[in-house]
C-alpha cells in the first residue's frame, strides 16, 4: 500500500454530519435481507449477492478486474462490498465512511475474506489523505446522502492525482423509479435519511463541472423486489417489471433510477 493512512481522524463537530452518522450507523444497507448472523462470511455472501443481483448492470459498467494495481479510495464504503471486487482484482484499497459500525463491518468482511485493505473512519467532506494521493475515487450511492456536496467533491478533487478517474452514482429525479413511487405510495429506500437528494442528468453534469470528460450512463432499472410484500409488491413483481423490460432501451434508457458518472480530474 503505497498510501500513508492517518492514525487519528478529526472528531465531528456539525450536528448535520452527525445526524447522517447517526443514522447509517442504524441502518445498515439491506441488512432487510440477511439471515446469516452479522459480521459472518455468510452475512457478507448475502449482501452481495443481493446486491449484485439487484444492481446485475455494475460489474458490466465498472469492470473492477482493470484497476489491478491501482491505488482506489472508496468514500461511504458501508461494509465493503463493493470495494472487495476491487481488491481481489489486485487493486490497493482504502476505505472511509462516517458511520463506524460500516468500517467495522467492513473490516471483518475482508478479514474473513483474506483480503488486503485499509479502513477508516472519516467525513469525506474533509478527507485527511494529502493532495493527488489516489489513482481512483469510487462513491456509490454516496453523494445524494451527503450534506454537503460540494465540499465532498472538491476533496475528492484534491487527493485524485492528475488524470485520475472518479465513479460516482447518484439517484435520477427523472426515473421510472419516482414515476412509482407518486403512483403506488411507496417511500424509496432510505429516503427517510437525514440528507437524502435526487438529480436530473443535467444536474449531475453541472455537479461534475469541477472535472474533466464526464459520462454519465444511466442504469437500474427494473427488477423484482425482495424487500417490499403484500399486493402491492405483486403487481410491482408481475406485471410491472416484465412490462418495463420488453420497452425499447432506447426510450426507456434515460429514466434509469441510477446516474452513473465517470469522469477524470483535470
Amino acid at each position: 500500500m503505497s498510501i500513508a493512512i492517518p492514525e487519528i481522524e478529526k472528531e465531528l463537530t456539525d450536528p448535520k454530519l452527525i445526524e447522517v452518522r447517526d443514522y447509517w450507523n442504524e441502518h445498515i444497507h439491506d441488512l432487510e435481507i440477511a439471515t446469516e448472523p452479522l459480521g459472518s462470511i455468510g452475512f457478507f455472501d448475502q449482501l452481495d449477492a443481493y446486491r449484485f443481483d439487484k444492481l446485475h448492470y455494475l460489474p458490466k459498467v465498472v469492470d473492477f478486474s482493470s484497476y489491478a494495481g491501482k491505488d482506489v479510495l472508496e468514500v461511504g464504503c458501508g461494509a465493503g462490498i463493493d470495494l472487495v471486487h476491487f481488491a481481489r482484482a489486485g487493486a490497493n484499497v482504502i476505505g472511509v465512511d462516517l458511520a463506524e459500525v460500516s468500517i467495522d463491518l467492513a473490516r471483518k468482511n475482508f478479514a474473513a475474506r483474506n483480503l488486503a485493505g485499509e479502513f477508516r473512519v472519516m467525513n469525506g467532506q474533509d478527507l485527511t489523505f494529502a493532495d493527488n494521493s489516489f489513482d481512483v475515487v469510487y462513491g456509490h450511492g454516496v453523494l445524494q446522502y451527503t450534506a454537503d456536496v460540494p465540499a465532498m467533491l472538491r476533496e475528492i478533487h484534491r487527493v485524485l492525482k492528475p488524470g485520475g478517474q472518479v465513479i460516482f452514482m447518484v439517484y435520477n429525479r427523472i426515473s421510472w423509479l419516482n414515476f412509482m413511487k407518486n403512483i403506488v405510495k411507496v417511500d424509496l429506500e432510505h429516503e427517510d435519511a437525514p440528507v437524502f437528494m435526487t438529480y436530473s442528468i443535467k444536474e449531475f453534469k453541472l455537479l461534475l463541472a469541477g472535472f474533466d470528460d464526464v459520462e454519465i450512463i444511466p442504469e437500474r432499472f427494473p427488477v423484482k423486489t425482495k424487500l417490499h410484500k403484500g399486493f402491492k409488491a405483486v403487481l410491482y413483481n408481475k406485471i410491472f417489471v416484465g412490462a418495463f423490460n420488453i420497452l425499447p432501451k432506447a426510450i426507456v434508457r434515460p429514466f434509469g433510477w441510477h446516474l452513473m458518472a465517470f469522469a477524470t480530474k483535470k
